[in-house]
């Protein structure tokens, strides 16, 4: 597996914000998005490959997450679906110890997950990509994906949010895919704690709008760019 990170912290987003877990990021990505805070784990114009991303095998990489005390795993990315084959070998590896571990799949929603790795993720956090993430549509929205998230009762979706320009393409959205409100979140576009305080009240006023939960970033909040924790 090409891991970028293993650390133990608390879920900052989602529904399952504020949970002590174990993060498994795993590196490449096949977006690019302009205000992403992980570039160190595809960007190799400014980063350096050798430095950041280390090979491992899918038997070390279930030891080192039994070896955490914490039994909510968050896999993230870059994009972890990339390596959805060693990915279901990893999970279902961990599900045979018994270890009784959650596991949440942060993605873009841009590649289908395969049927086995469906059944065994709790829960999904998919956040499809707006405009404001700087992507091509065609790369950032893919209906075969979409439709499938959609259809999975276990996935919420997270959209990351730079002001009221943003709310028709939600909408759209919504509005195809069939999305119910009840499974969404709008977080703000924020990098650093001062930029979270500022825009997350009117972040706030669009969820009250729309209907739709407001999703906070604690890692943000609590850590600002720091990276690991």
């Amino acid at each position: 597996m090409r891991v970028s990170e293993i650390f133990e912290s608390i879920q900052g987003e989602g529904t399952r914000a504020g949970v002590p877990s174990v993060f498994l990021r795993l590196a490449d990505c096949n977006l690019r998005c302009r205000w992403c805070d992980t570039k160190y784990t595809w960007d190799w114009q400014h980063y350096d490959r050798a430095t950041e991303v280390t090979e491992l095998g899918v038997s070390e990489v279930a030891a080192r997450l039994l070896a955490s005390p914490l039994r909510n795993l968050v896999i993230t990315g870059g994009e972890p679906l990339l390596q959805q084959e060693a990915l279901t070998e990893l999970v279902e590896r961990l599900g045979a110890r018994g270890a009784r571990f959650s596991f949440e799949v942060e993605t873009a929603g841009t590649l289908v997950p395969a049927e086995p790795l469906r059944r065994a993720i709790h829960l999904w956090n998919v956040s499809p990509k707006l405009a404001n993430s700087g992507n091509e549509r065609r790369a950032r929205l893919r209906p075969e994906a979409l439709r499938c998230f959609a259809g999975l009762p276990r996935a919420w979706f997270k959209f990351v949010v730079d002001g009221e320009g943003d709310l028709p393409e939600i909408h759209a959205l919504l509005s195809e895919y069939a999305i119910a409100r009840e499974r969404v979140l709008l977080m703000p576009q924020a990098g650093t704690r001062a930029e979270l305080a500022e825009r997350s009240p009117a972040v706030a006023a669009l969820c009250r709008s729309l209907g739709v939960r407001f999703g906070p970033r604690l890692q943000v909040a609590l850590w600002g760019a720091r990276r690991g924790i």
